[in-house]
């Protein structure tokens, strides 16, 4: 039985999109990365999942019960939520804030907040307007963590956070891991997917346009090709089924191929090519042709035929 699991899952704010149809199935004990860049609707999807905000269609489901305010009360116990960003009291001491999270979740969780206040370094004693962007940004994980969820759902866990903390934010995260948490985990750097993440979905103006294993994004599906043609050639439609990202600049030429070797040779063969490159793309270039729109893939090159 999935985790999270969602159908179709809509929000609009009157006639503006939030996101359209999403469909996630998450497995007990993953790593999922829920990827997009800002604006794409990963944050309108954990809200609508969580309850702040009430679907315009679709259904969720959480450890198999629906999204629903009755079930949510119960399920919230359940599971550690970090919003890209938490507004706090301003008056309140770190350890006052921690200790009355504690008693919402009905959690004795004393031993757990000093083990994650020592392991982060945050002065409890400390107010929380007095701290710094990165220091709040502790607060908010040691928050979601305190009680020990099951589940933890994570909206751009990083901002704020300097290179160090990453790192032990992320040491931990594998270590909640390994004691069997499943994580969903939001962000718009693709490095943070690669640390992490099994499986990525990628989403793009509201909607689910890939979900991708992090394996198969890492291999050898795809090559970079980079092609010199004869300059002031005049522009030939690049006829490749597999070419994504056709980049021209000049006499140069650049594209991502998934395809067989001999239709890229013939391909090429048509045009006035002087040279070519066929290399392996970084991960980065692998990705980003998921956000190209459609029908910027294949611009023309130029071509002496």
């Amino acid at each position: 039985m999935p985790v999270i699991e969602t159908r179709a899952l809509k929000k609009y704010y009157g006639k503006n999109r939030g996101i359209e149809s999403v469909d996630l199935s998450i497995e007990e004990g993953e790593i999922f990365g829920f990827i997009g860049p800002n604006g794409a609707g990963k944050s309108t999807t954990i809200r609508t999942l969580l309850g702040f905000i009430r679907a315009t269609g679709g259904e969720a489901r959480i450890m198999g019960q629906p999204c629903t305010d009755k079930n949510l009360s119960k399920l919230k116990r359940r599971i550690g939520y970090l919003p890209a960003e938490a507004g706090y009291y301003p008056g309140m001491k770190v350890r006052e804030l921690l200790n009355y999270s504690a008693k919402y979740y009905g959690a004795s969780a004393k031993s757990r907040i000093n083990m994650l206040t020592q392991y982060f370094e945050l002065d409890t004693n400390r107010p929380i307007n007095a701290l710094s962007s990165g220091n709040r940004k502790k607060v908010s994980i040691v928050q979601c963590l305190l009680h020990d969820p099951e589940l933890l759902i994570l909206d751009e866990p990083t901002g704020g956070l300097d290179p160090l903390m990453q790192a032990k934010f992320f040491a931990l995260l594998l270590e909640e891991h390994k004691r069997g948490k499943t994580i969903f985990f939001s962000s718009h750097i693709l490095s943070e997917m690669q640390k992490l993440c099994q499986r990525v979905a990628i989403i793009r103006d509201g909607v689910i346009i890939s979900v991708e294993s992090m394996a198969s994004l890492k291999d050898n599906r795809y090559k970079k090709v980079r092609v010199v043609v004869r300059e002031g050639a005049a522009p030939v439609a690049l006829r490749l089924g597999g070419a994504k990202d056709c980049r021209p600049e000049g006499a140069h030429v650049s594209f991502l191929y998934s395809g067989g070797v001999k239709e890229l040779i013939r391909e090429l063969d048509r045009l006035d090519v002087e040279n070519f490159w066929v290399e392996e793309p970084d991960l980065e270039e692998v990705f980003m042709h998921f956000y190209r729109k459609e029908g910027a893939e294949n611009e023309p090159l130029p071509s002496g035929n």
